[in-house]
């Protein structure tokens, strides 16, 4: 099973110049063993934010070499759609409806692990029913290794 990982732009977009030794060990493993969980809309997020950044880091140059080593977890629209949020589910959720597709993409996830800056995505990730999602701001932590 893959060792895969859901990052919400937020925290990507700071990969273009990691300061930070816990978020440079993070991004070493990303991109030497780490799988990447993502969606259309996510990508799209990420090539919003640093794709243009030269940088060897930017979440562009991760995805590119985590599709040709075939560790890129890809969940279609179709995917996203089938799995559909009961309405008392939906009501409770404190995010964004435009983090959703990101909360459904995590749960379909092997780990169920994210990284992610916003506190009220993270808070639906923890707390959704029936799941067993993790959600942290900083990599360390993570029990992503």
């Amino acid at each position: 099973m893959p060792n895969d990982i859901f990052v919400d732009n937020n925290v990507a977009k700071n990969f273009c110049n990691p300061v930070d030794l816990n978020y440079k060990d993070f991004i070493k493993w990303l991109f030497e063993e780490g799988h990447l969980v993502v969606t259309n809309k996510i990508i799209h997020e990420y090539v919003s934010s640093t794709g243009g950044s030269p940088s060897p880091t930017n979440m562009v140059m991760i995805i590119d070499r985590l599709t040709r080593d075939g560790r890129l977890v890809k969940f279609s629209r179709q995917q996203l759609d089938e799995f559909v949020f009961g309405r008392r589910i939906e009501g409770a959720l404190r995010s964004n409806r435009k983090d959703h597709p990101h909360i459904k993409a995590v749960l379909l996830s092997n780990r169920q692990l994210a990284l992610s800056l916003d506190d009220n995505f993270r808070y639906d990730l923890n707390n959704f029913p029936g799941h067993r999602a993790v959600a942290r701001e900083r990599p360390e932590q993570l029990n992503y290794r």
